[in-house]
């Protein structure tokens, strides 16, 4: 007897999660467990113009809800649907997408009544954003109510710990990089190598053009690395509600010419970017985790990323595969940039190690690691009695 796992998430948008539960879906065919995907809508309200919707990342059964974007679906109707469905799901397992709306809560409370074992996804971590008491006790409340918790990285464990969370109950690194189709990890040493040959001075932002994402304080500091590297550029990929405000800095600055605004741009034409680039810049003031990192080193091309992202302790090897800087600071941000110019001068042993960092952190793992943690809450129920469909786990 097989036991059974439903999980939930917010939009099909999510070409990482897609290919986690992809990961996911091919691990349970040989397992004990298996598992029912549930996503809740296409796409959301930040995400259009982004990047389209692609199905073709998720390669598993799953049930979609709502068509369209999220934020359009009324919040009493996202309620009864969402509560009707952890109801029904003969499952010994629901894993919740999330705390931070009213529907999670809903479904929360249809698992106690259905007497179901509960886990969470959770994207934050203490220094995403400054904690606040009104915040703090509601997020301690859920936490307390679920049976397991999966995480980014070790910030999220350090975060949810801090918020009452079991340690032995906290599962991560849960999160991989979708790379596009035409991405080839045996190749991409090679093109690393062709795209740096002149190795010329190019840095590189990749997402969304919004206030949290620190682009003004990119675009200040590469205007004193300008004053040093005269021959230095800046692309910038992606959209967002900032675009103009940061066009109208980049004449400010007096650099027009020199930063180039390129869109959103996917697979190989994003892949080219990351191949031909100094390095990646991330200066987020607020960055759960940073999936950009994760598809910059896979490319071989190391980071200079603020200390707000979550993924520095695992990805960020100072002076091997990048280097982090204080959120904010302009002057730390240049030294920054013109470090990695010298330390990754080397393009070949660079990528090697960005290669060889970022190795583990794929979709099968991420899949091994929700496989785990899911198998570790399906051990007994409170009581110590068993739960249905979960006797042979315990082998």
């Amino acid at each position: 007897m097989t036991a059974t796992v439903t999980i939930f998430h917010n939009v099909v948008w999510s070409r990482h999660k897609g290919v986690v539960f992809s990961a996911l879906h091919n691990l349970s065919m040989a397992g004990t467990i298996r598992y029912s995907m549930v996503q809740i809508a296409d796409t959301e309200t930040d995400r259009i113009g982004f990047s389209d919707v692609d199905y073709s990342f998720h390669r598993y059964p799953m049930e979609k809800l709502f068509d369209g974007c999220y934020e359009d679906v009324p919040v009493w109707k996202m309620i009864g649907r969402l509560t009707w469905a952890v109801m029904r799901a003969k499952s010994d397992l629901i894993v919740l997408p999330g705390y931070h709306r009213p529907e999670y809560w809903a479904m929360l409370a249809a698992c106690i009544v259905t007497r179901k074992r509960r886990a969470v996804f959770c994207d934050s971590t203490g220094r995403d954003k400054p904690r606040r008491l009104m915040t703090s006790i509601p997020k301690r409340i859920f936490f307390s109510l679920c049976d397991g918790y999966f995480g980014f990285g070790e910030r999220s464990r350090e975060y949810l710990a801090s918020l009452g969370a079991r340690a032995d109950r906290i599962f991560v690194p849960c999160q991989a990089a979708a790379l596009p189709r035409s991405f080839s990890r045996e190749r991409a040493y090679d093109q690393r190598l062709a795209k740096r040959r002149e190795n010329e001075p190019v840095f590189l932002y990749v997402g969304r053009l919004s206030e949290e994402k620190g682009i003004d304080t990119l675009l200040a500091a590469f205007a004193q690395v300008r004053t040093t590297v005269p021959l230095a550029t800046l692309r910038i990929v992606g959209t967002g509600p900032m675009r103009e405000a940061l066009q109208a800095s980049v004449d400010a600055l007096g650099v027009r010419g020199t930063v180039h605004f390129l869109g959103s741009l996917q697979d190989e034409p994003l892949s080219n970017e990351y191949f031909g680039a100094t390095c990646l810049v991330l200066p987020s003031y607020s960055e759960p985790w940073g999936l950009v990192v994760n598809e910059a080193l896979s490319h071989g091309c190391p980071v200079a990323v603020s200390d707000r992202c979550g993924c520095v302790p695992e990805l960020v090897v100072p002076g091997q595969t990048g280097f982090s800087f204080a959120a904010g600071d302009v002057g730390a941000l240049r030294d920054t940039m013109l470090s990695a110019m010298r330390q990754f001068a080397d393009t070949g042993a660079t990528a090697r190690q960005c290669m060889d960092t970022i190795a583990r952190f794929d979709p099968r793992s991420a899949a091994a690691n929700i496989a785990r943690g899911c198998a570790t809450m399906l051990v007994g129920t409170p009581g110590n009695k068993p739960a249905s469909g979960v006797e042979q786990l315990r082998q």
